[in-house]
């Protein structure tokens, strides 16, 4: 019996023995998987890369978790001639970005295809309100318009000015990833097993999957005018004051005159609803292709992977009846190339193709983007290609490609397409047309917006009269420059406490079209980067921080949070 309980006893020792060292083996692993900071900044976006620079130089430590391997996001992407509004609202930050631009081009060494004096400081128009300004403007030291390898550089050079630790290629496991407490995220899990833990979390996508996975609330779609007693949104049929309608009667049956045989490619037969109604539908994504007309900087437009040339059938009819002033418009970027934007009824928005995009999953969404790579590069090949368009605009075409010094790595095709709008918060304020119109007062400025109203089209429907026609498209004047909330940043507090959104704010279908531009995004990163720090100072709730130390920290800052 003794040797029995010796032996007992023994085993029992090397089975803890073992246990303990399993257990220091499996806390080893998990702590080298394991990270932390005061605050983890989801996104690769200019808005993230800004909200992880104030947080940093407010002396906390910060993580960025990028799903993306290129910093910067659309104006690394292709959005190169800036949407900005009233520039005299662009203050913090958001400016330095411009000012840095404005210092890279003053450099000789920066004009390889092209003298800066060819380039010349250019009127800018961008919106409607605002007048011609200057590009490149000497007096504020400030560039407005770049190429997209000059923007990713300067976010590159921030991350590196204040040592922020990114990990890029890193996607939220968005089902089961976040862990939450009382209303707190307490960490998060990348598809890779990684663990982010943080005292503030800030969500600074393009689509709001972390805002998500949070359980926090969130709109997708066009709200009906009624809900928020708006006078824009929902469905809108009829002028605008863009080009992106057909001004002409074009069928829109395969064969003309003749609807038992269907409708052309990307045509939906979705019934017309009363203007003002609500729906699912967003506004159109496309690429914002970087172009050059220089022989020696030019890749020709490549041939799809799947190409289908009867996608393009309508833009055959539409030259038909409009004739082929079509590739006339393009905003010219230094170095002779451009930032190639939708321009007319049928162009690069792919229309209807993007509903499910907000709420697909990783795999959906990677289909759905290759179905835009696709459609658009094959515009672009069966344009110049194709012999049933018109010669002159097929020698026309053959005469730029894409920019060969941008996107290197990418085949120069952009790294994404132009998410104009997925899901929306619906926070602690929502912003609405009446905001952005100064109808109603808005509480708690952390930023102001100038751009119109703007948003693309959203479906591509037959009238009852039985032609084509484009739905969705507005831009309405902003009569002056308008605040952003604060509160339109943060989560009903009953929701989640220590998250705060920048990209995906709260505001409705029609004001997003206005509060959506990159600027603008850069200066909520930077109120969200403050507030984060502030929230953690004070051991506060995002929601319940002391908004007049915030406003004090982003004026010191170069904050516009007040205009006349």
């Amino acid at each position: 019996m003794r040797y029995l309980s010796f032996r007992i006893s023994k085993d029992i020792v090397l089975f803890s023995t073992l246990l303990i060292n399993s257990m220091v083996a499996i806390a080893s692993q998990k702590s080298t998987a394991n990270y932390q900071a005061d605050v983890i900044v989801y996104g690769g976006t200019p808005s993230a890369i800004i909200s992880a620079v104030e947080t940093a130089k407010s002396g906390k430590s910060v993580i960025v978790v990028s799903p993306d391997k290129h910093l910067g996001g659309m104006a690394a992407s292709g959005l190169g001639y800036s949407d900005t509004g009233n520039k005299n609202t662009i203050g913090g930050l958001a400016r330095d970005f411009y000012h840095r631009a404005f210092l890279h081009y003053q450099e000789d060494a920066s004009w390889k295809w092209q003298n800066k004096s060819e380039f010349g400081n250019r009127g800018q128009v961008t919106s409607d309100t605002d007048t011609v300004s200057k590009a490149m403007d000497t007096e504020s030291a400030t560039m407005w318009i770049f190429e997209p390898h000059v923007a990713e550089g300067i976010f590159e050079t921030y991350v590196n000015e204040n040592k922020i630790r990114v990990l890029r290629n890193e996607w939220l496991n968005r089902e089961t990833g976040v862990v939450k407490q009382s209303g707190k995220i307490l960490s998060i899990k990348t598809l890779s097993d990684k663990i982010f833990q943080a005292k503030v979390f800030i969500d600074a996508t393009y689509e709001g999957d972390l805002m998500a996975a949070a359980k926090v609330s969130f709109h997708v779609g066009r709200e009906a005018n009624t809900q928020y007693k708006e006078s824009f949104n929902g469905v809108h049929f009829g002028d605008t004051v863009h080009f992106n309608r057909f001004k002409q009667k074009v069928d829109p049956y395969k064969i003309p005159g003749n609807p038992k045989s269907g409708l052309l490619l990307g045509i939906s037969s979705d019934k017309l609803q009363p203007n003002g109604s609500a729906d699912h539908k967003i506004q159109a994504y496309c690429y914002r292709v970087c172009m050059s007309e220089n022989p020696k900087n030019t890749s020709p437009f490549p041939k799809p992977e799947s190409y289908h040339p009867e996608r393009y059938e309508l833009l055959l009819r539409l030259f038909a009846v409009a004739g082929t002033d079509w590739f006339n418009y393009y905003d010219p970027i230094p170095n002779r190339k451009t930032d190639t934007n939708n321009h007319g009824p049928f162009s690069s928005d792919y229309i209807g193709a993007n509903y499910d995009y907000p709420n697909a999953s990783y795999a959906q969404r990677k289909v759905i983007i290759k179905d835009h790579e696709n459609y658009q590069k094959g515009l672009l090949y069966f344009a110049s290609h194709d012999l049933r368009v018109p010669q002159e605009l097929r020698d026309r075409l053959q005469k730029v490609g894409l920019a060969k010094d941008e996107f290197v790595d990418n085949g120069n095709w952009p790294y994404q397409p132009y998410i104009r709008e997925a899901r929306r918060m619906v926070g602690e304020f929502v912003m609405t047309d009446n905001h952005v119109l100064g109808k109603l007062p808005v509480p708690q400025a952390v930023a102001f917006g100038s751009y119109w109203l703007d948003t693309h089209n959203s479906q591509r429907i037959v009238t009852s009269e039985g032609f084509v026609q484009n739905e969705g498209d507005q831009g309405h004047p902003v009569p002056k420059p308008y605040p952003i909330s604060y509160k339109s940043l943060t989560p009903k507090k009953s929701e989640c406490t220590n998250l705060l959104v920048s990209v995906c704010v709260s505001a409705t279908h029609i004001a997003y079209g206005s509060i959506r531009m990159e600027p603008v995004f850069m200066m909520l990163g930077q109120a969200a980067g403050q507030a984060a720090c502030l929230a953690i100072d004070q051991k506060s709730a995002v929601q319940d921080i002391d908004y007049n130390a915030l406003k004090s920290g982003l004026q010191q800052k170069g904050a516009v949070l007040e205009f006349k």
